[in-house]
């Protein structure tokens, strides 16, 4: 098999370009942006770590001394419940409260190590097709030859866009707001919470010593005051300014096809109450990997690999969608959009 071409070096991304790498196929990986990036945080389950053994980069993980805890407050329907992740027989398991940039750097250079070449900055331009199959890239650093080209570069869903593949919508429009601010509150270092009231959530958590960051989701398109932020955190001092992130609900109709793979939030998205952005990005380019070098060793067809990752990814995306709205449901206001409209195909 030819070039691997990936779009993208975020999670998704490079756990697509490690899985390849290790079953010694050829991964070119662009970026278009320099490291780091700002990207709203997310507590990594415990549930991630066997993956990122998986692609070794366990241990570096752990010499990057991200904040660990037990699990999250959450205020949901009542009064505040701590909701551990669990424990057995060895250990009670931690979360990781991982700072992107940092997260992000440790995949990109294991997969370097593992002889990934990595373009960057570099920018997709267009693909290349003949006879309906893609054959390659048009880069800002020239052609690139391609036997699969894999988007992983996020909610804008750009391979989508240039094989006009339909977008089918499950929500109305979800903007999530997110900052971050510095100092010290001691109610938040023991773990991260998550707050429901009558329009949406706020959560909020500590990333680093002396720095905390919140996001904020509103389910009735409420804009957010530029100068808003929680109010356990009125003390502290803005660190960085209110970014925003549309995090609508959403799937691409044709998550893979011939000669493309579609992972991470190119493929789906929701928004992060879902709580596992980052694990579905690690599980969707470690799948579409598996399947590529399934392909490319002989041991399942082209379209055999498409069914089986167009599937997981819907069967996925549902029950996520599923679960979602019941938890929104028992909100003190749940929107009225959950009852009445799925909004498939908007």
């Amino acid at each position: 098999m030819d070039n691997i071409i990936i779009i993208g070096s975020g999670p998704a991304g490079a756990a697509t370009a490690i899985t390849c790498a290790l079953q010694n196929l050829k991964v070119i990986l662009i970026e278009a942006k320099p490291f780091p990036r700002v990207h709203p945080g997310e507590t990594l389950h415990p549930g991630t770590e066997p993956l990122l053994q998986q692609l070794g980069v366990q241990e570096e993980l752990l010499k990057a001394n991200f904040i660990r805890h037990q699990g999250n407050w959450v205020k949901w329907e009542g009064e505040n419940k701590f909701i551990p992740f669990g424990s057995d027989h060895k250990e009670i398991w931690q979360g990781f409260q991982a700072v992107r940039a940092d997260f992000d750097n440790i995949l990109l250079k294991r997969a370097q190590s593992l002889g990934v070449k990595v373009l960057q900055p570099c920018h997709a331009k267009r693909i290349v097709t003949q006879r309906g199959k893609i054959i390659g890239l048009e880069t800002s650093q020239g052609f690139l030859e391609a036997s699969k080209v894999i988007d992983a570069s996020g909610s804008n869903h750009w391979l989508a866009k240039q094989l006009n593949i339909q977008i089918n919508y499950r929500s109305p429009r979800l903007i999530a707001y997110y900052g971050y601010v510095q100092g010290e509150c001691p109610v938040r270092d023991e773990a991260p919470a998550i707050v429901a009231d009558s329009s949406g959530w706020t959560w909020t958590a500590k990333v680093k010593p002396q720095l905390y960051q919140w996001s904020r989701l509103t389910l009735n398109d409420e804009k957010l005051d530029k100068d808003w932020f929680p109010k356990e955190f009125e003390q502290l001092q803005v660190y960085q300014k209110t970014r925003a992130s549309d995090v609508t609900w959403r799937i691409v109709s044709q998550p893979a096809g011939k000669g493309y793979f579609t992972v991470g939030d190119a493929a789906m998205v929701l928004d992060p109450a879902s709580s596992h952005g980052v694990l579905k990005a690690i599980m969707s380019g470690m799948m579409a990997g598996h399947l590529i070098t399934s392909e490319a060793a002989g041991k399942i067809t082209e379209q055999q690999a498409i069914q089986h990752y167009n599937k997981w990814v819907n069967n996925w995306f549902d029950s996520d969608v599923e679960e979602l709205s019941k938890l929104y449901k028992m909100l003190p206001n749940p929107p009225a959009w959950l009852f009445h409209c799925n909004h498939r195909g908007n």
